[in-house]
Order: structure tokens, then sequence, then C-alpha cells
């Protein structure tokens, strides 16, 4: 087990950091902007999370808690710092700014216009600090007609045309059970970031802005979705497990009651699928032999496959596709995740320990870069635990960063 300030990524420990002498301001909270920074800072980039000395980032009690403090919050935190100022008071902004002016990178997700109000918007930074990159997630962008509208991932999901195909067709739509229009401007984020540091340093270009909105980051995953419609007239409708136009891939019932996996998708692994069900006629059918064929005899494809995954329990299922190199597998809980080997081969469910020695697993970081890996130094820090570090940087000393105390500035 790996304590707190420890990496849980085996050898990671020792090998060169990424992101290494990149200063990023995190502000804002919840979703969006933090995991953008999260992924930033778990391949060693320094972030100092801005919060509000007021109970701090919501997320710190969102879920499931341990002594106080959400374990979302020591997942998503992990590696930054914390500093609690309260921006609505413009000596805390003045301290932002001199953070800010050594920086490289800003990420903030509040609604647009808010830091242009505290005079820490782009135009405002970008003054004081040319070379700055900037991150805004917002739920419309910073500019349109919506921009002002408060937006949350459910509503960007919606508009970004998600969840209109998530679920069954004689059912109201339904969400994924993650917050994943927030984590996809996250990543979006991430990139601006990356390619702007890019054009930064290496073609010796100037500072900019990166504008991530959510429902843009949800448009932009949604594959073929409007040029079927431009074309066609096509407009995509909700298909349960199936894959529309891509057949088989679907969802199967074994006899055990279990579900399992089948994606028969290219011409030769559907030759292979009809032969390990023992359905001969069908991978010799010419009407069958090409994706467009299949596309138009769903129902016959999906019958037969059915047909012989309720005759088997899934372990067998899995066991007779893997023979037949079809891929297919089980629809995993959190239980199976713990459990399985290939997660605990690639280091993706790491043992930690909480603050008061609680030991918990955490996912692990994902890319796997071979050279420069990612680690976790540390969890989620306490509110404010790196005020003095982190202020001392700019010549604030311990008495005035008590009599900032007093005042309510930090």
């Amino acid at each position: 087990m790996t304590n707190q300030r420890q990496s849980g990524e085996g050898n990671a420990a020792a090998a060169p950091i990424p992101l290494q002498g990149v200063k990023v301001i995190e502000l804002g909270a919840l979703i969006a902007g933090p995991y953008a920074a999260a992924v930033l800072a778990q391949f060693g980039a320094e972030v100092i999370k801005i919060e509000s000395p007021d109970g701090g980032d919501p997320l710190r009690i969102w879920r499931k808690l341990h002594a106080g403090t959400s374990l979302w919050w020591y997942s998503q935190s992990r590696n930054k710092k914390s500093v609690t100022l309260n921006l609505k008071d413009p000596r805390a902004r003045e301290l932002a700014r001199r953070l800010i002016e050594r920086a490289d990178i800003v990420i903030e997700n509040f609604r647009p216009g808010t830091l242009e109000k505290w005079g820490l918007g782009w135009e405002d930074l970008s003054r004081i600090h040319p070379s700055l990159v900037m991150v805004r997630v917002s739920g419309y962008g910073q500019s349109g007609p919506y921009k002002d509208r408060p937006g949350f991932a459910a509503i960007a999901e919606s508009m970004g045309g998600l969840r209109h195909v998530t679920g069954y067709p004689d059912r109201p739509p339904v969400r994924v059970g993650v917050s994943l229009g927030d984590t996809l401007a996250s990543l979006y984020g991430v990139i601006g970031a990356l390619l702007a540091l890019h054009h930064l340093k290496v073609n010796g270009g100037k500072g900019q802005f990166i504008d991530v909105a959510l429902y843009e980051a949800v448009f932009g995953v949604m594959e073929s979705l409007i040029p079927e419609y431009s074309a066609f007239g096509h407009v995509r409708e909700r298909t349960g497990a199936a894959l529309p136009g891509i057949v088989p891939s679907n969802t199967y019932r074994c006899g055990d009651g279990s579900y399992v996996i089948i994606a028969g998708n290219s011409d030769g692994i559907y030759k292979r699928l009809m032969h390990a069900i023992e359905r001969a006629d069908l991978a010799e059918d010419a009407r069958l032999a090409r994706n467009d064929g299949r596309s138009q005899h769903t129902q016959l494809i999906d019958d037969a496959i059915s047909t012989w995954t309720m005759r088997h329990e899934l372990g067998q299922v899995l066991a007779e596709l893997e023979a037949a190199d079809v891929p297919s597998g089980r629809i995993y809980t959190a239980a199976d995740i713990a459990a399985d080997p290939h997660y605990r081969a690639r280091d993706m469910v790491q043992k930690m320990a909480l603050p008061d020695g609680f030991a918990v697993e955490f996912p692990g970081i994902v890319p796997k870069l071979s050279e420069t890996p990612g680690r976790t130094k540390w969890l989620g820090p306490r509110l404010g635990e790196h005020t003095a570090e982190v202020l001392a940087t700019i010549g604030i000393d311990g008495r005035q960063l008590e009599e900032l105390r007093e005042q309510g500035v930090v």
C-alpha cells in the first residue's frame, strides 16, 4: 500500500515528469475545469487550486464521504495544492493576479463574465502576462446567444445530441451513469492547453485562451449524426444496447441470466462468430457477407446469437468466443473491476492511505507513457493546506498571512 505522499505507479517515481516546470492556476469548482487541471497535475504540472475559504470546492462533500471528505475529492484533486482566497475581496484578487503572473496556464469554469467583473478576465490577464494560456470551460462557450445561460453536463449532453440516442426507443432518454459532458470538456481543455503551449514554446507564438463549451465537447464525439441528417434527413434514434448499422453488435442474455456483449463488427469476425455458435449457414450466406447486407437482416442474426447464448452460462459463452477470437465481454460492476487481474496488471487500481491511515483503492492514471508516466504524489489536499507555502512565493510572510486571515481575505 502506498501512503498519501507517494506514487502508486510502480516505478514511476524514479522516471522524469513530462510537465515538470509547468505551473497551473485552477479557478472554479466541481468537475469540468478541475478535472482538466487534475490530468495536468498527474503528469507533473504544479497545480495551485484557488478555493473559497468558506468551505472550498463543493466536490469536497459530494457523494460518498470518509471522515467528512469526499472520496471523489481525494481522487480528482490528487497532486494539487490548495490555496484559499476570497475572490470577492479585491485584495484576494490582487494576490491571484500575482500568482497568475508566474503561471503558464489558468483553468477556469465560471459562468462567462464572472472573471471579467473581478478584473481577472482574458483581456485583463493577457495584458499583464502576454504568454499566458487560459482554458475557459463553460456551458455554452464565451460567445453566442446562449453564453450567459447557466450550463451543466446534463444540459450539455442533451443539447449535444447524446441524450436523444441513449436508452431504448420505447422509453424516455436516459443519462450515462457519470458526468460525461464535464469530463469530455475537461479532456478537450487539456488538449487545447497542450496545443497552445506547443505553439508558444515551439512555434514562437503568443499566449491565447481556449474556449471549451460543454455542449460542443459532447457534440464533438457524436460521429456521423449531423452528416447523416444533412445528406438523408436521417435522425438517429435510441436503439437500446445495439449499435445502429453495425451488425452484429449487441447485448445478449445468457442461460444463467447474465448478459454478454458481443461485437462481430467486421466481416471476418462475423464469420468466426457464426461458426462458433454453430450457424455455418449464416456464415456462408452471401447476403450477410458484408455489413451493409447484415444491417438489413439484423433481427435474423441477433435471434441466432441469442438462441445460442441462452443455451450456455456466461463463462462458457466467453470461453468459446475467446477461443474463436471474437470480441466479447461481461458487463463489469465496480466489484468486477476491483477483482479483475488485467486492471491489477496495468496498475489501474491502486491502494492508498487517506490522512487517517484508512486504506482505499483509487483509479490508476491514464494514459500510460513509456518514458514519462504520470504518478500520484498525494491525494486531494486539505482546504488551504498550501496557502502559506504558495503565498510565500509572492512575498507574503507569516505575519501578513495572519492579518489576511483575520480580515477574511484568505
